[in-house]
Order: structure tokens, then C-alpha cells, then sequence
């Protein structure tokens, strides 16, 4: 009697899934448009994401919170358009509490735009013009919840240090001391996720090498506010590059620089007397790594940055993460990922130096299932450590479920 309710209840959810599947796949047709013998197609698709989150005050990364239980529903659309084979143009717009997590009310942002041309088929060379992610790294092109193995970026991405781009710290003491009585969304990670940045980029395939270089409005670190081109102008901007190289189909090699002023306008007037935004640049290194064989996928970056400090100097760090992926079954699998950001000393005025910010290391753990080709539920565990501070760790516990249309 067991085995029939047990055959039964299975014989129903692959029934619901088929149904599942059969009513995204006819959304999508009925999204899906084309025109002047398919020489013009056009597609909108999104995913709902609903995110819970569960963590200690305060929260780590970008998270803002009051509350220890976070709910943060989130709904992404994406439009993507094809003029012939060598016009592209894409959108994301997105309805939330916020770029990241947080307990604000509902807001809606066209995060990305831009206008791709491709004018060879090989893919030699490619322009593009609008608000897009980084070339940066290789944690971008799979940054998107249906991507990601994990629910949140690496420890580089969303950790908040001691730089703070609206205003210059006034002493020594200011600058390492800031955190503790100015609140988390004043300050700035090495990298603020994707970096959404308006500007240009020229990019494209040669071979086994791979190249891309842009020119943004704002830095890596800046935040999503300073992204439109209406907010921070390019004067100066920000110049990024990274050029990868392939020797075969399992590995993937990439080297990265940046270099860019970090400071928002409102700033100009705390800068000491007779220096510009301009004078003070944030710089990146970056080494990646990736490889894939069989179910095994695995991810590594390296980040060398340094942020030139009025009235402090040159403040280092380091920050690096491995993660890998491993598929159990064609819908499950898990990863893991292991974070440090090490920071660097600098002088407190009195013949003695001190580090700048506390060095961090973090453990993430996720697993997820694919109920179908539409549906995914994901669930993670984090653990933060910080190694020269106090020893205020973190634990966050999160789930994500995502419908893909």
C-alpha cells in the first residue's frame, strides 16, 4: 500500500513538473517576436527570485538590516533584441528592495543597457555602448541567481572596507576608526558586485586569446547610484581591461587591471585644499583561473587593489577566493567556496603603523535543486571570521527560490 502512495505522489509532481515546463515554454513563444523574415527578433524573459535571510547584527556584506530575518523578494526582466547578425541591444530592469539586500520599500531600476555591434562573424571585434557589468574577473558572466552556485558574490565583491567615497576622512584615526560609528552603506568594497557602470567597451576572440577593455563614468568600487551617467560624468574615467587565454576546453586563464578615481562630487569639498577627485585613484590587479571537467566546475580570482587616501596615503589589500561546483545529479549539486581579504598597515602619524581595515576570511556552502527546467531552489550557509579584529564572527543562514520565464 506504501509502494502505491509513494508511486502515486512521484507519478504527481512529474505530472505538475511536465505541466510546469509546458506552460513556461508557451510563455516563452508567446514573448518571443520576430519580424521582416526573423532579420529582426526580439525576446522578454525574467526570473522571481525570493530570497530569505537569516543572519547576526550586524549583517556582513552589503546586507542592510535591522531585523535579524530578512525577506527580499525580487523580480528581473530582460529584454534582448537581434538586428540581422551584427546588431544586438539588451535591457534589465528590476523590481526590489533595493540593489541589494535590505529592508527598504519597493523600487524599480533599469540596471543594464546597451547597443552591441558585432561587425564580423568570428567575433574578432566587438563595440558597445551603454550600462553594463565589468569586464572584470570571471565571477560577472555568472553573477545572474540562475547562474550563480551561490546566493550572494564572493567576500571581494561585498565587503564593506574602510574606503568611503562621499566624503575624505579627516585624519588617520577617521579613516581606520570610520566603520564603527558611521553606518555600513557609507563605505566601499574592493569591487561593488557586478558594477553596473556606463560607458564603453571594445572586446573580442582571437584565436585561443580573448580580450575586452572599457571606459566607465565610475570606479569598481563606486556604488550603484554613481553607475548612471547622469550621476558621476567621466571626467576623469575609469579604465578597465582583462585579456584571457584558452589552451583547451577545460581551462581558462585571465589577467585584469583598473585603475579609476573613487570619489563622488559631493566629496570635492572635504579633499584638502587644492586637490581634485582626480588625485585619488583606486587600482586593481586581478588574476583568474577556471576550470571544468566533467561534473566538477571550479572558480578562482586573485585581487591586488590600492586606494590612494587623502591625508592617510596608499592603503593596500588583498583578497582572493576558490570555489567549486560539483553536479550529483543532472538537478542537484552543490559548491563551496573559500574567502580571505588580508588589508595592509598604514601610518598613524606618530612613527607607528597600523592595519586599515580587519582581515576577513569566509566559508560559503550551497546546495541546490532543479525541480525543472524553470524552478530552482537553493539553500547556503555562511561562516565570517575576523582574524585581527575583535572576533566578531558571522553565521548566515539563506534559501532562494527561482522561477525562470
Amino acid at each position: 500500500m506504501k509502494l502505491r502512495v509513494l508511486s502515486l505522489c512521484a507519478f504527481a509532481c512529474t505530472a505538475c513538473a511536465f505541466d510546469i515546463d509546458d506552460f513556461f515554454d508557451r510563455l516563452d513563444t508567446a514573448l518571443t517576436i520576430s519580424a521582416f523574415h526573423d532579420n529582426l527578433r526580439a525576446r522578454l524573459s525574467g526570473t522571481l527570485d525570493l530570497e530569505f535571510y537569516n543572519f547576526e547584527q550586524p549583517p556582513a556584506g552589503l546586507i542592510i538590516s535591522d531585523v535579524d530575518n530578512l525577506f527580499n523578494p525580487r523580480l528581473t526582466l530582460f529584454l534582448d533584441a537581434q538586428i540581422g547578425s551584427q546588431i544586438y541591444f539588451f535591457a534589465q530592469s528590476r523590481l526590489d528592495r533595493g540593489f541589494d539586500p535590505s529592508d527598504n520599500g519597493a523600487q524599480i531600476r533599469l540596471d543594464e543597457y546597451a547597443l552591441r555591434a558585432t561587425p564580423w562573424d568570428d567575433g574578432r571585434f566587438t563595440a558597445q555602448i551603454g550600462k553594463f557589468a565589468t569586464v572584470v574577473g570571471n565571477w560577472v558572466p555568472r553573477h545572474l541567481s540562475w547562474e550563480n552556485p551561490f546566493i550572494n558574490a564572493p567576500l571581494v565583491y561585498e565587503n564593506v572596507t574602510s574606503i568611503r567615497d562621499k566624503s575624505a576622512p579627516v585624519s588617520v584615526f577617521d579613516f581606520i576608526y570610520g566603520p564603527y560609528y558611521y553606518e555600513k552603506y557609507a563605505f566601499n568594497p574592493v569591487i561593488w558586485g557586478p558594477s553596473y557602470a556606463s560607458g564603453i567597451s571594445l572586446s573580442g576572440r582571437l584565436d585561443r586569446f580573448d580580450y575586452a577593455v572599457e571606459m566607465k563614468n565610475a570606479s569598481l568600487s563606486s556604488r550603484p547610484e554613481s553607475w548612471r551617467v547622469t550621476e558621476s560624468g567621466f571626467e576623469p574615467p575609469t579604465f578597465s581591461t582583462r585579456v584571457g587565454f584558452r589552451p583547451n576546453e577545460a581551462w581558462n586563464f585571465g589577467f585584469s587591471a583598473s585603475e579609476g578615481p573613487y570619489f563622488r562630487r559631493e566629496a570635492q569639498s572635504t579633499l584638502p585644499p587644492g586637490r581634485d577627485i582626480g588625485d585619488y585613484k583606486e587600482f586593481v590587479l586581478g588574476q583568474d583561473a577556471s576550470f571544468a571537467w566533467r561534473h566538477l566546475q571550479v572558480w578562482v580570482e586573485f585581487y591586488e587593489a590600492r586606494f590612494q587616501v587623502p591625508r592617510v596615503g596608499d592603503a593596500d589589500t588583498f583578497a582572493y577566493y576558490i570555489e567549486a561546483k560539483y553536479k550529483f545529479t543532472p538537478q542537484f549539486f552543490g559548491a563551496i567556496r573559500w574567502n580571505q581579504q588580508l588589508f595592509g598597515d598604514v601610518s598613524n602619524g606618530y612613527g607607528q603603523s597600523t592595519r586599515w581595515s580587519p582581515d576577513l576570511a569566509r566559508i560559503d556552502i550551497a546546495v541546490a535543486y532543479r525541480f525543472t527546467s524553470h524552478t530552482q531552489l537553493k539553500l547556503q550557509y555562511d561562516y565570517q571570521h575576523e582574524t585581527t579584529a575583535p572576533g566578531d564572527d558571522n553565521h548566515l543562514l539563506a534559501a532562494q527560490f527561482t522561477v525562470r520565464f
